[in-house]
């Protein structure tokens, strides 16, 4: 099922502001969220179709990719920006911090906070990683699914990433008494000043981990290796860049994995290059064949493609394959492959090649007989010489 435009989801105009677009998104997950629509499919797949918009659309690198190159541009991974396999839970964390309830969207979407509550305790994100991918052309021709090994920060399986040993637990920070923050009031000459920040103490997380795990020595994490399956899209070019999302490196404690960002190498072809969509080929012929007329066949993507010669072919010509070329992104058809005819003057000649030649040059065929635009350059020359 084709995914819907992300502006027509969230209700919003394509130069939307920032504002905008994220009181759009907050109404959506409001209307849509699990606890006013207990047990409804239906509600719980809209609400993540608002939260996979908003993704893209609340973060300017991501929205300018999309505005450029639509779903196609983040479709190397399992959703258009967005890792369709999170829980709710897992993405109002990671929208809203810890408001997971919803009462405190609520409070959130109407009052802008839900500092009455106290939860606002820091959620770690995990850092993204960066990998190059060569691509031939006849992989970028149909699209193709690679498999890259990652060496990188994974979740620790003794402790299933919460950094606590096994049959241990967590107490509640006493220092900022479960809210991860710090709040200090000083006296100044204008009055009270309230101020917050990180608890030192618990890292902001409001609990502190009873015993840690001996594996990751309570950071949930280790240095591990994981390969990922991804999907390149048909018409990648040079220097695109695709993003996987939660496929970067684990975050401490079960936080917001980071994201693997792809950027696209061409392999070099033999024969073809690229030009935006077209692909073009050089084709060199011989005297003879140029003023004979012939029969070639010059390599494409999906094979050899035959093509006649006309008598009199002249250096310069280019011929076109129609389709022949590279698929558009956004699948609005397909480039040509273009032929450019060159003549092939041979350096050395043997006694009997330069006896026959002699005879032709001055053969009325083989004076050069200039065309009506090469009259209006000599025209132009000459005027310029006078």
């Amino acid at each position: 099922m084709a995914k819907r435009d992300y502006y027509e989801v969230l209700g919003v105009s394509r130069n939307a502001s920032e504002a905008e677009i994220k009181k759009a998104y907050r109404q959506l997950a409001l209307k849509y969220h699990p606890d006013r629509n207990p047990g409804d499919k239906n509600a719980e797949e809209k609400f993540k179709e608002a939260a996979e918009a908003y993704e893209v659309l609340s973060n300017p690198e991501k929205r300018s990719r999309y505005d450029q190159f639509g779903h196609a541009g983040f479709s190397a991974g399992a959703g258009s920006g967005f890792n369709g396999g999170m829980s709710v839970d897992e993405i109002l964390r990671r929208h809203f911090g810890d408001s997971f309830s919803f009462d405190d969207l609520f409070e959130t979407a109407f009052f802008g906070s839900s500092s009455s509550k106290q939860k606002s305790r820091n959620i770690t994100k995990g850092s993204n990683l960066r990998v190059n991918l060569k691509l031939t052309l006849e992989e970028i021709l149909n699209g193709v699914e690679k498999k890259i090994k990652l060496n990188k920060y994974i979740k620790c399986k003794d402790c299933n990433g919460t950094g606590a040993k096994q049959g241990s637990s967590y107490t509640t920070c006493s220092y900022c008494r479960g809210t991860g923050q710090i709040t200090k009031i000083t006296s100044t000459f204008f009055g009270q000043m309230q101020t917050r920040s990180t608890c030192p103490y618990c890292g902001g997380e409001g609990k502190i981990i009873a015993e840690k795990c001996n594996t990751c020595n309570g950071d949930g994490i280790i240095k591990g290796e994981e390969i990922i399956g991804i999907n390149i899209p048909a018409g990648v070019s040079e220097g695109m860049h695709l993003t996987v999302s939660g496929k970067g490196n684990a975050a401490p404690r079960n936080g917001i994995p980071g994201d693997l960002i792809i950027k696209i190498e061409e392999i070099e072809h033999p024969y073809l290059k690229r030009e935006g969509n077209h692909l073009i080929y050089e084709h060199f012929l011989s005297f003879p064949e140029a003023a004979l007329g012939t029969k070639i066949e010059v390599p494409t993507l999906e094979g050899k493609a035959k093509i006649t010669i006309q008598p009199g072919t002249q250096p310069g010509k280019i011929l076109r394959l129609k389709g022949k070329g590279l698929p558009d992104i956004n699948k609005y058809g397909r480039g040509d492959l273009l032929v450019n005819i060159s003549v092939w003057i041979p350096q050395n000649l043997s006694k009997e090649e330069k006896i026959i030649l002699q005879k032709l040059q001055n053969s009325e065929n083989f004076i050069p007989k200039p065309s009506s635009q090469d009259k209006n350059i000599f025209g132009r020359m000459k005027d310029f010489f006078q």
